[in-house]
Formats: structure tokens, C-alpha cells, sequence
């Protein structure tokens, strides 16, 4: 195996193989809205509870024997961390995750029971990313990146590669728009390479929106340093890096952001229409289709990113209304 590659989309393709021996396709469900059908792709209902899974068993299965003994180090709030150590723990690798302090618990305890060790830091103060190098020095082991990593970008793309197949069987044709939540960029660098044909929208949360402004500037730049709370935890990073921004610059026709009220009216619209739990991050993109930032025709298509909300802060959003 080399030791890095561009990501692509033949990768995409091959990923897509492997992660349909070992598991089922996630729904993609229809939504009436405004007169139309929406299809949600429902990856809140992975395993982990998030797309995650598919990267990390298109990275994790590509090591060779000798970087599996070596274990691997994750960087993550939560969702990459579960798709690492299940990956990990069902291929006998140690796995270690450098997550922040302030994870949703629901993501610290469901890592720490897939059997990975947990170094914890401050999100604000430190950098996961020098954390993780010092681990990976000092014990060997290989760095699986959440974002920048061309085996987890192909990976996340392999929703794209089943959402364009559920797509043409039920709505008549391949998506024509497809909106994805955006953190880092792995999984919207990943469709970008899945479907090249469809209008790519990204969507972050406010204050946040990182990925947009690079954009917009054709250079990267960080989320700035006043950046608000968010719940969007999931989608909080602090710039994306140049393996994403390659792809993305080259792809996305859009890019949005959300304001914590359009999420939290997203999660409950899922929850009552789609009878689904999806976190903050997962729900940033149909929040932006719901508020009307993002035009809708019969094969839009948009991603539910992942579930794992802690049952307490869900049920605060179920009973309040904005």
C-alpha cells in the first residue's frame, strides 16, 4: 500500500465494494416539503450512529499487517472516534482517539465501550493535531486524520455512491443537488469525487462556516478566533485542509451556514416527519433546505450526517420552541 495517494473517484468506487460486504445501505427517505419530495440519506442509522463508519473501515482495512500491529491514533469530537474503534476493534488493531473535553458524553462512553483508549484536550486552548503527532512518535502507531486523509475522504464518498443508486431506482434519475453537512470537508470532498454530476451544496454552522469563506477567498482560512458555542460539535474544526479544499474548490457550487434555532427546528421536523434522532451536525443541511437558502427540485438530495445526541440536550430541543 503506498503511503498517501490522491483521493479519487475510482477510490470512491473500490471503498464503496468494501464497505457493501460488511454493511447494509443506509434509507434514503422521502420527505414532502413545499410541494416537492425531499430524500434524505439517512446515515444517523449507521452502527455509530454517523457516516463515519465508512471511512474508517476504508482506512483501517488498507493497512498492511505491519501498520496493524503498530495500532493507529484518531483525531475526533466523536463520530470519526466510533468509526475508528469499530473499524479497530472488528480488524484486532489498538486504537487510540484524541478527543475534546468537551465531547457529548454520548460520544465519549460509546468510544470507550468500542474498546478505544481516549486522550481528552481542550478544544479552544490546544491542538489535537500536535497531540496526536507526539502520540504517533512516541508509540509508532499510524494517523487516521477525520478529514485529511485521501483513504477517509474515499471513504465518506461511499455515500454518494449509494445515495446515486437509490436515487435512479426510486426518483427517476441521479440526484440533481446534493447538500451535505460540513465540517472539515471529508464528506463533502467524498461525494464531490462520488457524483460529479450533481450541484454540490455545503452547509456549516454559524460562525463556523470556514470552508465558505476559503472559498470564497480561494485560499484556506481558519475559523476565526471569536468563533461562538456551538452545538454543532460534529462539524467544529478549525480550518480544512489543502486535500479537501483541492476537491472542493473545484466542485462545490455553494456553500451556506446555519444559525443554532434553523438546526435545532431541523433535528425536530426529522424527529416528527422521519421519526429519526439526528445531532446538531447532522441536521445542518436539511436546516438550510428548510429556511429556504438552498432551492429544492425533485432530486435534491440531502444527508442526516449522524445521530449521536445525548438523550438530555434532544430532549431540550423537543420541548422548546424557537
Amino acid at each position: 500500500m503506498p503511503a498517501s495517494h490522491a483521493p479519487s473517484r475510482a477510490g470512491v468506487l473500490r471503498a464503496a465494494q468494501k464497505v457493501a460486504a460488511i454493511l447494509p445501505p443506509t434509507p434514503l427517505l422521502p420527505l414532502e416539503f413545499g410541494g416537492r419530495t425531499l430524500w434524505c440519506k439517512a446515515e444517523c442509522l449507521q452502527p455509530v450512529g454517523a457516516f463515519k463508519i465508512r471511512g474508517g473501515w476504508h482506512r483501517l482495512s488498507d493497512l498492511s499487517a505491519e501498520e496493524r500491529r503498530r495500532g493507529v491514533v484518531g483525531v475526533s469530537s466523536g463520530n470519526h472516534a466510533q468509526g475508528v474503534a469499530w473499524a479497530a476493534r472488528r480488524l484486532g488493531i489498538a486504537a487510540t482517539i484524541v478527543m475534546p473535553a468537551d465531547a457529548p458524553q454520548v460520544k465519549l462512553d460509546a468510544t470507550r465501550a468500542l474498546g478505544a483508549e481516549i486522550v481528552l484536550y481542550d478544544r479552544m486552548t490546544q491542538s489535537r493535531e500536535e497531540i496526536a503527532s507526539e502520540l504517533c512518535a512516541k508509540t509508532g502507531a499510524i494517523l487516521v486524520h477525520a478529514f485529511a486523509d485521501p483513504w477517509i475522504i474515499e471513504g465518506q464518498g461511499t455515500v454518494g455512491v449509494e445515495l446515486d443508486e437509490q436515487m435512479r431506482a426510486r426518483a427517476g434519475g441521479s440526484a440533481s443537488r446534493i447538500i451535505v453537512p460540513c465540517g472539515g470537508g471529508g464528506l463533502a470532498a467524498g461525494v464531490a469525487l462520488a457524483c460529479p454530476d450533481a450541484s454540490l451544496t455545503l452547509v456549516e454552522p454559524e460562525g463556523w462556516d470556514d470552508v465558505g469563506r476559503s472559498l470564497a477567498a480561494e485560499e484556506i482560512l481558519p475559523v476565526a478566533k471569536d468563533a461562538p458555542a456551538t452545538a454543532c460539535d460534529a462539524l467544529q474544526t478549525l480550518s480544512t485542509q489543502p486535500i479537501n479544499f483541492a476537491v472542493l474548490k473545484e466542485r462545490c457550487s455553494a456553500a451556506l451556514w446555519v444559525t443554532p434555532a434553523e438546526v435545532r427546528a431541523a433535528q425536530r421536523l426529522a424527529f416528527s416527519k422521519l421519526h429519526l434522532v439526528v445531532e446538531p451536525g447532522g441536521a445542518a443541511a436539511l436546516a438550510a433546505v428548510l429556511v429556504g437558502k438552498v432551492e429544492v427540485d425533485e432530486r435534491t438530495a440531502v444527508v442526516l450526517s449522524g445521530g449521536n445526541t445525548d438523550p438530555e440536550a434532544f430532549a431540550r430541543v423537543l420541548s422548546t420552541a424557537d
